[in-house]
C-alpha cells in the first residue's frame, strides 16, 4: 500500500492531503488496490455505481457498448487520474460503462458513499476530497467537450489531426508520444482503424509527419499552424 502513497499524493483527487495521512485516509474510505491484466475489465457496465477508482500504474480506458455492440472510447486514464466519480455522484444504480486495462495495471477503488459522507471520526480530509471532486468533474466536463469537438470534425483526417495537434499543444513539442495504442485512438475518435491507418500513411508519404507505434512528429508544415 504504501509504495504508491507518493503516486496518490499527486493525484488531482488528494489533492491538499499529506502523504502521512493516507493510510487513515484509505482505511476511512475502504480502500481496495487491486491488480488488472491487460484487457481485463477493472468493472463492467451493470456494476452498481458505487465506486471511484484512481490509476497508480499502467492505463485504463472507460468504453460504452451500444446495442449492437459497436464501442466507443469515452476516456483514456493515465496514472493519478481517478474514474467513476461522475456515476457514482449522480446516484445511478448501475455503471453505464466498463473500464478496461490498456495495460497490465495497479488501481486503487473507494468507495464513493464514503467519500461524500462525514464519518463519526469527522476526517478533515472529507471536505478537501468533495472540493477536489468537483473540480474534477469540471474538468472532466472540459475533456468531453474536446473530445466532442474532434468527433464533430468532417472527416477522419481532421478528426486524427485535430486531435494531433491538441497533442503537441498540451506537450510543448511537435514531437510526442499519444497515450494510447492504435485501436484504441481509433475508437476515441470514432473512427475505423483502417481508415484511420490510412490516412496516417498519407500523410508520412507527403512528409507532413513522422510516426512509428504511439510516438508521432509532425513536421514543419503543422508546427506553425
Amino acid at each position: 500500500m504504501e509504495q504508491y502513497f507518493s503516486i496518490l499524493v499527486q493525484c488531482p483527487l488528494f489533492s491538499g492531503i499529506e502523504q502521512e495521512d493516507m493510510k487513515a485516509m484509505l482505511k476511512c474510505l475502504g480502500g481496495k488496490f487491486i491488480s488488472v491484466s491487460k484487457g481485463d475489465p477493472v468493472f463492467l457496465e451493470g456494476t452498481p455505481a458505487q465506486l471511484v477508482g484512481v490509476v497508480l500504474s499502467g492505463g485504463v480506458q472507460v468504453v460504452q457498448d451500444d446495442y449492437y455492440g459497436n464501442r466507443s472510447v469515452l476516456s483514456i486514464l493515465q496514472p493519478g487520474e481517478s474514474f467513476g466519480e461522475a456515476f457514482s455522484c449522480a446516484g445511478l444504480e448501475n455503471m453505464p460503462v466498463s473500464v478496461f486495462a490498456m495495460k497490465d495495471s495497479q488501481v486503487l477503488l473507494l468507495n464513493c458513499g464514503r467519500i461524500l459522507t462525514l464519518c463519526s471520526h469527522t476526517c478533515h480530509f472529507h471536505s478537501l476530497l468533495i472540493q477536489n471532486i468537483l473540480k474534477g468533474l469540471a474538468q472532466k466536463n472540459l475533456a468531453f467537450t474536446q473530445k466532442v469537438r474532434y468527433m464533430s470534425q468532417k472527416t477522419t483526417k481532421e478528426k486524427l489531426l485535430a486531435y494531433l495537434f491538441d497533442q503537441a499543444k498540451q506537450q510543448g513539442s511537435a514531437e510526442f508520444v499519444v497515450p494510447c495504442e492504435r485501436q484504441a485512438l481509433a475508437d476515441y475518435l470514432g473512427v475505423e482503424r483502417t481508415a484511420m491507418s490510412a490516412e496516417i500513411s498519407k500523410l508520412k508519404k507527403a512528409g507532413l509527419l513522422d510516426t512509428k507505434g504511439s510516438w508521432f512528429c509532425l513536421k514543419h508544415v503543422y508546427q506553425n499552424n
